[in-house]
């Protein structure tokens, strides 16, 4: 079975990352790490910023012997995750959510709205700790 997590470089996208590694590692599943390129055509600067993040929270996994692999995604955040999900038949995605105001929580991240109603298997929704 595979764990799905949706990564961005961020406090969300971290926190989501360590639960989800935490997932595979009780439920014994390989972990998809999928990366999605939110602003589509990404300068060399930043290719070069992504490939270094990404070898960055690899290296761990690898020393922990954990299998996964990291996907890169289109830019449609909730596309790339539901389909990876589904190609994979995946048992579990996990996402990161940003904190919101009172008057936010009325309205939940369209990303996050769509892999929650899209997904074919339970989505977990984290969010970092605060400090």
């Amino acid at each position: 079975m595979t764990v799905v997590v949706g990564y961005l470089s961020t406090p969300e996208g971290s926190e989501a990352l360590s639960t989800a590694v935490d997932e595979a590692v009780a439920r014994r599943s390989e972990l998809l790490v999928v990366v999605s390129d939110k602003g589509g055509q990404a300068s060399p600067t930043q290719e070069g910023e992504r490939i270094e993040d990404i070898a960055r929270i690899t290296a761990p996994l690898d020393a922990a012997g954990l299998a996964h692999r990291v996907v890169t995604g289109t830019g449609e955040v909730a596309e790339d995750l539901v389909g990876t999900a589904e190609a994979h038949q995946a048992e579990l995605i996990v996402i990161g959510l940003r904190r919101r105001s009172p008057v936010g929580k009325l309205i939940l991240g369209s990303n996050a709205q769509r892999i929650l109603l899209d997904a074919p298997c339970p989505v977990l929704a984290v969010k970092p700790v605060r400090t």
